[in-house]
């Protein structure tokens, strides 16, 4: 495993990140993250590298899509949001119901091969420290994701089949100065989130959108809020 992948992102300054100021929470529903042993290697199974596997084992691989969730991380943990420390906390869960902390200050790998590596190997070991620190940038938590999400906050959740659409920025106004938002974005393939913890249930656009482009929109949206250029 390469160094790069398990560091600190240093333009995410610890020092820059105000608990006292409102935020926002990802929470990443439903994610493609399985491992399997093929060949000699356990490896995170995926619809390119793993098709003829999957298929013998009776499964879909269309649904083995993990390069959803490494776009839907990288639009979030890229996003000036989260330089400028308005990103509280992230969380993935998996469709085989694992919930995975991800520290805001990892740096994660650009390539998706190197992704599925650090995938595969927090599976195994459950936690991923930091290479230049004491800190877990990656770690499994125990379920339910309630549990981990401050009292009171407001829990959105995206969906296309929503009954109403909203225009993002006059939503994201209309929350308090000092209000921390929740938003549940589904990163499978097909299907839409299960989520029963969630407040409200909202679509951004009246067309489907990736889950990069729906967390996009998202992030543009508070930045415009919060003044964050």
């Amino acid at each position: 495993m390469a160094d790069d992948t398990v560091v600190q992102d240093a333009s995410v300054g610890q020092g820059d990140r105000d608990d006292d100021k409102s935020g926002v929470i990802f929470v990443l529903e439903r994610a493609s993250l399985e491992t399997a042993k093929v060949g000699k290697t356990y490896q995170l199974l995926n619809c390119d590298d793993h098709a003829n596997f999957l298929r013998k084992h009776k499964r879909d691989p269309a649904l083995y899509r993990p390069d959803i969730l490494h776009q839907a991380l990288l639009a979030i943990l890229d996003s000036p949001l989260n330089k400028a420390g308005r990103l509280k906390a992230l969380y993935v869960k998996t469709e085989n119901n694992v919930l995975i902390q991800v520290n805001p200050h990892i740096r994660l790998p650009r390539t998706f091969k190197r992704f599925c590596g650090l995938m595969a190997q927090l599976l195994q070991k459950l936690s991923i420290r930091a290479t230049n620190g004491p800190d877990k940038l990656l770690r499994v938590v125990k379920q339910p994701v309630t549990r981990h999400l401050p009292a009171g906050v407001r829990r959105i959740g995206l969906s296309y089949k929503a009954p109403k659409v909203v225009q993002l920025r006059d939503y994201v106004a209309a929350s308090g100065p000092e209000e921390t938002l929740v938003f549940v974005v589904g990163a499978m393939a097909h299907g839409k989130i299960e989520a029963d913890y969630i407040d409200d249930l909202v679509a951004v656009s009246e067309y489907p959108l990736s889950a990069a482009c729906c967390i996009g929109r998202i992030c543009n949206a508070l930045e415009q809020h919060w003044q964050i250029i």
